[in-house]
């Protein structure tokens, strides 16, 4: 039987998500709105950010909806049911403004070129900070348990640091509310599933990677 305390975490967890998920819904409405009046261009810092973090939340999906098939721990596979619908809605709103701004969703410039230090951003094998590489999601496919419990965990822990890192250049270089609004919220979400994946692995006596 589950207790008492599991009972109210998760419920605390539920909530969190769901709110996380309507202001994503309400921001992809306001997007879908007033975008044509920003018209931020093909290579701007808006677009190209856009487009990143897309491809950024997309990969997080990926493991979220794993961790929802996989995992052991239900405070795992409930994490991971919330990432997968938060950061599908934001993909979703990325991909509207992207259209309603008639620019490409690809873009002709590579990954990071809105960023101050572009594609020194990347890592050696060209991957966006924080994103896992393709033998990490290999492993991550081919074990079970607690062990994937644990490595889902630190994955998303990076993968969401990663996230903040480009959240925050946006916020910088960025005065378009609608990119402002969704990039602080998506910040905010992320600093809090990370203080809940750092805690669950305290708690099965893991560390972050």
């Amino acid at each position: 039987m589950m207790s008492a305390a599991l009972t109210a975490s998760r419920a605390r967890l539920f909530l969190a998500g769901l709110a996380a998920v309507i202001v994503l819904l309400l921001t992809f409405g306001a997007g879908v709105v007033s975008a044509p009046f920003f018209s931020p261009k093909e290579n701007s810092v808006e677009a190209g950010f856009a487009r990143d973090m897309s491809l950024h939340h997309a990969q997080a999906v990926e493991m979220a909806m794993l961790a929802y098939a996989k995992a052991t721990d239900p405070e795992v596979k409930h994490e991971g049911y919330d990432i997968a619908l938060a950061q599908q809605g934001a993909i979703g709103a990325m991909k509207a403004w992207l259209d309603k701004w008639h620019v490409s969703r690809s873009g002709d410039q590579g990954p990071m070129a809105w960023m101050p230090n572009g594609s020194k951003e990347l890592t050696a094998d060209g991957r966006m900070p924080g994103m896992a590489s393709d033998q990490e999601l290999t492993r991550l496919n081919s074990i079970s348990g607690k062990d994937f419990d644990i490595l889902f965990c630190q994955l998303m822990i990076r993968h969401h640091l990663g996230g903040i890192h480009m959240v925050d250049a946006v916020l910088k270089e960025s005065h378009n509310s609608d990119v402002v609004g969704l990039a602080e919220s998506i910040k905010e979400g992320l600093q809090r599933e990370i203080t809940i994946f750092q805690s669950l692995l305290t708690r099965m006596g893991a560390k972050p990677l």
